[in-house]
């Protein structure tokens, strides 16, 4: 496998708009369900290329379980693997950090969400803006070069000036990644109660796209250029362990909801946290779903989420990666999209060489990836 995954499925406390599977954190749940998954890793080889720690929120487990888990994985990583381990700014403290870094950890990526006291609240964060940029700054006193943050932008009632204020203060942090995520509204989450029972309003889609398109001058501005629709790097530290689900590479995941892709099947683990780890320590099936694709439908998938990429899609790259022609693979497809302003073709002079998303297409990219598929 290119990559490994693992999730952490626990948090201190939910957020309103997550649909990501977690659980409320306590020490002994949390310490089997470490103990399965180091039961896991003594039986892969590696190294990988990448190797994602995410979650939930991984830096919620406790020093003493942080660092059996990363004991563990320093075995697979080397220095030139990609180890990013995610971590929230109220439990993101300096020994836990210093511990990461000694173990390998090289991309420290912090769930700061707004740099707005107000938003913050709103979204049912427990970390206020002082609490996120000195997590930040913690991280890089620490030793981190490649520090990435996340923010969501388009909250009920939310200001255009404010958001662009954000987005500056954001940049001038000493960070080398920023993802801009547009907020949405998942079945089963508090906010769609919220919405459902009316006691906010959505706002406005051509504010929302406003947002983002502010995002996008602001910080390709202040030196970050986009690499993919939600994405914002310096040179050279664009996220590889997503490149490699935005190539539709391989990966392996471990943890409860974790998927795994070999290149021709997909599987699903149980996605309940103390369920994963029985089955792990009783030697069981952990895999609650699986589905084989055809050969088009990998070819097709592989479309939808490369288009995501600024780069967009090369002809002879995806022939070479797919055995298909994407011309006559979406012939149906192409045509439409380009009519509606969403894709167009890439040239070297005459010869048509690729596909990429339009501006246009940014904003509607879900509409482009579901028109491929």
């Amino acid at each position: 496998m290119n990559s490994l995954y693992i999730h952490i499925p626990f948090c201190k406390q939910k957020c309103i708009y997550c649909n990501f599977y977690s659980r409320i954190y306590k020490e002994s749940d949390a310490s089997d369900y470490v103990d399965a998954i180091l039961l896991q890793l003594d039986k892969l080889m590696g190294p990988f290329k990448t190797i994602y720690v995410g979650g939930g929120t991984p830096t919620a487990l406790s020093l003493p379980l942080l660092e059996k888990l990363m004991q563990r994985l320093l075995r697979l990583s080397k220095a030139s693997v990609e180890f990013t381990f995610e971590a929230n700014p109220e439990s993101a403290d300096p020994d836990k950090m210093k511990m990461l870094l000694d173990h390998g950890v090289n991309r420290l990526s912090i769930g700061v969400q707004s740099l707005e006291d107000e938003k913050l609240k709103k979204l049912g964060r427990i970390h206020d803006v002082s609490k996120a940029v000195e997590s930040v700054m913690a991280a890089q006193k620490t030793g981190f070069d490649n520090i990435s943050i996340d923010f969501i932008f388009g909250l009920w009632g939310e200001n255009l000036n404010n958001w662009k204020r954000e987005v500056k203060k954001a940049a001038k942090l000493p960070v080398k990644h920023i993802s801009c995520y547009e907020l949405t509204c998942e079945k089963g989450t508090p906010l769609s109660i919220m919405l459902k029972n009316k006691t906010i309003a959505p706002i406005e889609d051509d504010v929302a796209a406003d947002m983002y398109e502010a995002a996008i001058e602001g910080l390709s501005f202040m030196g970050f250029k986009q690499y993919e629709v939600s994405n914002f790097a310096k040179v050279g530290f664009e996220s590889r362990h997503n490149m490699n689900y935005w190539d539709n590479s391989n990966y392996l995941g471990l943890g409860a909801s974790a998927f795994s892709y070999d290149g021709q099947t997909r599987y699903r683990n149980v996605s309940d946290a103390c369920e994963y780890a029985k089955l792990v320590h009783a030697g069981k099936k952990i895999v609650e779903f699986s589905e084989k694709l055809s050969p088009e439908r990998r070819a097709k998938e592989t479309a939808a989420v490369k288009i995501r990429t600024k780069e967009g899609i090369n002809f002879d790259w995806f022939k070479k990666k797919t055995g298909y022609d994407l011309m006559d693979l979406e012939s149906k497809a192409l045509p439409e999209l380009i009519g509606e302003g969403l894709i167009k073709y890439i040239r070297d002079k005459d010869v048509l060489t690729g596909i990429s998303l339009e501006r246009k297409g940014f904003l509607f990219c879900d509409t482009v990836s579901s028109g491929l598929l």
